[in-house]
């Protein structure tokens, strides 16, 4: 691989990507940003890309402005993004949050080009249409989750043997072990206080509510070709198990690593070579031990919905991921109360319309009637 696109490169994915192209001095062909415009252009003008976008419109002015003495060639919009996804180059990296990254993922995979993926929404939201065009057009999809990759890792040399079960971890987040009694004044500064993690604010609440490992959980379905009932939840507070596979036979095998999402990241880059990486390494010694528990998805009832969600199949899994969108929004700016987020999810799958075998433009539709419905519920 000799260049990337990066889309969503001044998010937390975004500038750990770029730590990882420093130290292998990979190219960056093309960068994408929603508005931050300041980074953006300190991050064009060190790696000198061919175009950058910026996905908020009214930031296109600005960041061309900015970069008016570079030979840059500026784009915006869904539009532009999408057509820096279609570049031909060795990987595109979709690391923009929310359901926005379904049509660039769709666009990347339909020009050839291999895909990196930290979007989990692409696979919630339109899992099939993605993983059809994927073999349709035969280009690699690559996860970059933590514990995607942890999955992919476990079954890189397992040949045709299959697994029996996927072991999909999760840290519990900063509320672990709480009660709804004890989470109905609980704000969004406790809730984006993760433990173990340094991420953005909106993939922070998902994993304060479970609703992350909700949609990790629908998205290995897909990634994998496992069913709902294969793919087991287990909490490990200390994010050291990034997941593990069982085989038909019994044996499990797990993957291990510091947690620095530079590791997944880097391998999604150099797949199929391993070479020396900037995260920190991992000693056991000073883990020293490691515990195990379940998720409770009566207090977590987001967990609850997009199991629900994935179970009914069809356009289910993209209500709740994009109620989930509409909820977190409101949430982080203090207009809903944090278990709302779950009450509100709930409630958008029972009313949204079900469509068994959703298209594109059904998906679409589908993401507006569930942030309508979320809106209108709070009066928005």
């Amino acid at each position: 691989m000799n260049d990337i696109v990066l889309l969503g490169s001044t998010g937390s994915i975004g500038t750990q990507t770029l730590d990882v192209c420093r130290a292998h001095n990979i190219r960056v062909k093309a960068l994408s940003a929603n508005s931050s415009v300041v980074l953006l252009e300190r991050q064009a003008r060190e790696f000198k890309p061919e175009y950058v976008a910026v996905a908020d419109e009214k930031f296109f002015g600005d960041i061309k402005t900015r970069l008016a003495d570079t030979d840059i060639k500026v784009l915006s919009g869904i539009d532009g993004i999408c057509e820096l996804a279609a570049l031909k180059c060795g990987r595109v990296v979709n690391a923009v949050v929310g359901m926005v990254g379904l049509l660039p993922t769709l666009s990347a995979i339909e020009a050839g080009n291999d895909v990196a993926l930290a979007n989990k929404e692409t696979l919630v939201a339109g899992g099939k249409l993605v993983t059809e065009a994927v073999k349709r057009r035969g280009v690699k999809l690559l996860p970059i989750d933590s514990e995607h990759s942890a999955i992919f890792q476990c079954l890189m040399g397992a040949g045709d043997n299959r697994f029996s079960k996927i072991i999909l971890t999760a840290s519990g987040g900063p509320f672990y072990g709480k009660t709804r009694t004890e989470l109905e004044n609980v704000g969004k500064e406790q809730a984006l206080r993760h433990p173990n993690w340094s991420m953005g604010a909106k993939i922070t609440i998902d994993s304060a509510t479970l609703m992350n490992k909700g949609l990790e959980l629908i998205e290995a379905v897909w990634l994998f070709g496992a069913s709902p009932e294969q793919v087991e939840i287990v909490v490990q507070r200390q994010s050291i198990i990034h997941s593990a596979v069982e085989f038909e036979d019994g044996a499990m095998i797990a993957q291990l690593g510091s947690a620095d999402m530079r590791l997944p990241i880097q391998l999604a880059l150099t797949y199929p070579k391993r070479l020396p990486c900037p995260a920190k390494k991992l000693s056991l010694f000073d883990v020293g031990e490691l515990t195990f528990g379940r998720a409770d998805e009566e207090t977590f009832t987001c967990l609850a919905a997009a199991k629900k969600a994935i179970a009914k199949g069809g356009n289910a899994p993209c209500i709740v991921n994009c109620a989930n969108e509409a909820a977190v929004s409101l949430f982080l700016r203090d207009k809903i109360r944090f278990l709302e987020i779950g009450e509100t999810v709930n409630a958008a799958l029972s009313e949204v319309r079900y469509i068994q075998d959703p298209s594109l433009d059904d998906i679409l539709e589908t993401r507006a009637a569930a942030e309508s419905c979320v809106l209108t519920k709070f009066g928005e």
